[in-house]
């Protein structure tokens, strides 16, 4: 569904990148207004329906305006790590913050960034300015933003923490530009944020239209010129007003009417059709071509029967199922779009997973009324399409379809756990890894390393661990030492959950040894070391890290941390104090213990609610700020607070500590 070749004129409906903004067109006064604001207030919020083309016109129209001013514009932000990646490698950072950091800055190591948080980035890089000396405008975009308020298990903790980030960085750099770009279901989500990240209001919002009909005929022209082809006289205009006919079906019979605006998903679709029809030696699309050619109805049911088999494939249902729910729920006897409420887990008896799926393919579209969610079809042009979509289909999800591969089962699997399905997205890894040949070694350990991830959800850490060990094995065979690192760094920390200290630290030592420049794998050996029992033996580690590279955040925190656990206080303050404001929930509850073996304790338990508010079920958070609070006199809290660790849980060395002390 990518809409064809590269060299078509039309994209089809992938989103445009930067690379495309010469064949992007229809969008400059919009790419114009977004520049302005971006870098005219605090805070910008672009916001959208799915498909509308945010991120389109933010990476070919926006960024492209913006190569000719004054300003330093970062790279697009993204708040996601691949599949691939192994969760419990990080599995006390803040899982936004590293994304981010890594998509702004991604040549470098994620020992660098791991540990920093948005403002100590930003400083690092220092100041920005023109050829004159002035500062000039820091612009930071966050892509799909939407991401921030998925109902994501692991991530739910870190979603304050990281808000907080945020508004810490435009609080300390009055050059900094926040734009967010979201799906306008979730505008309300970031509207409470709102206030915070604006700085009391200094924020504007950008709510993205489909095309004007003149915007829609300089998207549909100029993507053609130097192709060999043109429009003639008004064949261009003869294809837009197709675009902005809506034709229907109800019970008096079909009517048809013409609406002000194209969606861009429509459009490209059409296009798309039309420039794959033409024969190799016609250079002019006259009108008459167009009115021939040019389907929009058939277009479009082409694009809905992929969507809705892709989809019923997906979620292991029928096709014929799902088309018959699309049309009892969202079009009306009248023959037009009707809306369905969205509860909890479902949608008119459809599980939401599978809205979220035809939402993604632009079939969909969700508004928010009144504080609650309301479901409808993504534009009036897909009624018919609807009533007309292929039924009575028996035949089970695949059958008559083209051979699925390994890569795709696993993009399933990433979209629905998007949508906090674990089972299902665990359904999808599993057919992808019995469905990856022997010629596939990478795809092989994405979905080793993705099956990790899954396990590591749901806390089955010994599942985790064989996963990431034989998504390593694979790394390994491939010459990929950074992803060896990682995955080793993570399946010693899961051994480590399951009471096996010495076994995990072999593990790391062994990652050491094959990946001996990799940082951020000594740093989690210390660690590892620590929870095991030997907190003196991490030093050493940490040092040896720090003589490298001694600006290492994550290795900072760390020594800070352990040197709390060992009361030295002093010493613990001077590294986290290098770390300061704010940062992950750990360190702040190191501090807190630091500034209670002290007796300062006003200053101790101020810390310490913070502590607990992000980070309150995290085992080395409950077992630090049960430290503190016992070292403060209150026992009994301090008990409370070491019962509710829950993810990651309390090691066997940090329980026999928290026991002594009773």
């Amino acid at each position: 569904m990518t809409g064809g070749h590269e060299s078509e004129p039309y994209v089809g409906l992938r989103s445009y990148t930067s690379e495309d903004h010469e064949r992007f067109f229809g969008r400059d006064q919009t790419a114009y207004a977004i520049s302005v604001l971006w870098q005219s207030h605090r805070l910008t919020m672009l916001h959208g329906p799915s498909g509308v083309g945010k991120t389109s016109v933010l990476e070919a129209g926006v960024l492209h305006e913006l190569t000719a001013q004054r300003v330093d514009v970062l790279p697009i932000g993204r708040l996601s790590h691949g599949s691939a990646f192994p969760m419990a490698a990080l599995s006390e950072r803040n899982p936004f913050t590293v994304a981010l950091l890594s998509s702004w800055s991604p040549g470098e190591s994620l020992t660098r960034l791991s540990g920093l948080t948005v403002r100590q980035f930003l400083r690092r890089r220092g100041p920005r300015t023109d050829k004159y000396g002035d500062p000039v405008p820091i612009l930071a975009a966050i892509d799909q933003a939407e991401e921030l308020f998925f109902d994501f298990p692991h991530r739910q903790a870190f979603r304050d923490p990281f808000i907080a980030q945020l508004a810490d960085a435009l609080d300390d750099n009055q050059d900094l530009r926040l734009l967010l770009s979201i799906k306008e279901d979730y505008l309300a989500r970031l509207m409470a944020h709102r206030e915070r990240l604006s700085g009391g209001g200094n924020a504007a919002e950008f709510a993205l239209a489909p095309l004007t009909e003149e915007e829609a005929l300089v998207a549909v022209r100029r993507p053609l010129v130097g192709t060999g082809r043109s429009y003639a006289p008004r064949a261009a205009e003869v294809l837009v007003r197709e675009l902005r006919t809506v034709r229907l079906q109800g019970v008096n019979g079909p009517t048809s009417y013409e609406v002000d605006t194209v969606e861009p998903v429509t459009l490209q679709i059409v296009c798309s059709s039309l420039w794959r029809s033409c024969p190799e030696d016609l250079r002019v699309i006259t009108p008459e071509y167009v009115e021939r050619h040019a389907d929009v109805d058939r277009s479009l049911g082409d694009f809905l029967d992929r969507a809705l088999a892709e989809t019923a494939h997906d979620h292991d249902i029928s096709v014929d199922e799902l088309t018959t729910w699309l049309r009892e729920t969202f079009i009306t006897e009248l023959g037009t779009r009707g809306t369905a409420y969205e509860g909890e887990t479902q949608t008119a008896g459809m599980p939401n997973t599978v809205v979220k799926a035809l939402v993604d393919r632009h079939v969909l579209r969700v508004e928010v009324r009144s504080g609650s969610r309301w479901c409808e079809l993504q534009h009036d042009g897909l009624v018919q399409p609807v009533q007309r979509a292929r039924g009575g289909s028996t035949a089970g999800p695949g059958e008559g379809q083209a051979a699925v591969s390994a890569a795709e089962y696993l993009r399933v699997a990433e979209q629905v756990l998007a949508d906090g399905d674990l089972t299902l997205a665990e359904t999808h890894a599993t057919k992808a890894k019995a469905t990856c040949g022997q010629d596939e070694p990478r795809t092989r350990a994405e979905i080793e390393s993705f099956l990790g991830n899954l396990a590591y959800e749901r806390g089955d850490w010994a599942a985790a661990e064989s996963c990431y060990k034989q998504a390593g094995q694979v790394y390994e065979r491939l010459g990929d030492t950074a992803a060896v690192g990682r995955l080793l760094a993570a399946a010693g920390r899961v051994i480590l959950y399951q009471g096996r200290a010495y076994e995990a630290v072999d593990e790391l030592q062994s990652a050491v040894g094959r990946v001996p420049n990799d940082l951020t794998v000594r740093v989690e050996l210390a660690m590892t070391v620590w929870h095991a029992g030997d907190p003196r033996a991490a030093l050493p580690i940490l040092h040896g890290v720090l003589a490298a590279d001694g600006d290492t955040p994550v290795a900072l925190q760390a020594r800070g941390e352990i040197l709390a656990d060992l009361g030295r206080p002093v010493q613990a303050l001077r590294d986290l104090d290098r770390v300061r404001q704010p940062e992950e929930p750990a360190t702040i509850a190191a501090r807190a213990l630091a500034l209670a073996e002290l007796d300062r304790v006003e200053e101790a338990a101020a810390e310490l609610e913070v502590a607990l508010v992000a980070g309150r079920d995290q085992g080395l958070v409950a077992y630090l700020c049960a430290r503190a609070l016992r070292r403060m006199g209150d026992g009994e809290r301090a008990a409370r607070v070491a019962r509710d660790a829950g993810r990651p849980p309390l090691t066997a060395y940090q329980r026999q500590v928290l026991a002594d002390l009773w």
